[in-house]
């Protein structure tokens, strides 16, 4: 409640940096979505951010064990990263692939 209405106060809406890709030649790029979603996320609107860039949260898994593998020593690491960025870069691709469908 307190983050939401610190984004509210701070109006991050305002200041999103915009896609040059998008700009310069017209087409989606691979990560556009991914800041609203994000913006998503702190609102606490978990379903839009989904509908927004659902790559979002194999992302954030990937990003959460990466940051405790540092912490911790975690039994076949590299397996699971391995396995955590092919799936993040297929759903990057996959909703890549179904906007243009």
């Amino acid at each position: 409640m307190r983050l939401r209405a610190l984004f509210i106060y701070l109006g991050l809406d305002n200041f999103m940096l915009p896609c040059f890709t998008k700009k310069l030649i017209g087409i989606d790029c691979p990560g556009c979505g991914m800041q609203r979603a994000i913006l998503f996320l702190t609102k606490g609107e978990f379903i839009e951010a989904f509908k927004m860039y659902p790559a979002i949260y194999p992302m954030l898994l990937l990003l959460a064990f990466l940051g405790a593998n540092k912490l911790y020593t975690i039994k076949y690491a590299n397996t699971i990263t391995i396995i955590l960025m092919i799936s993040t870069v297929g759903f990057i691709l996959t909703n890549y692939i179904l906007k243009f469908i």
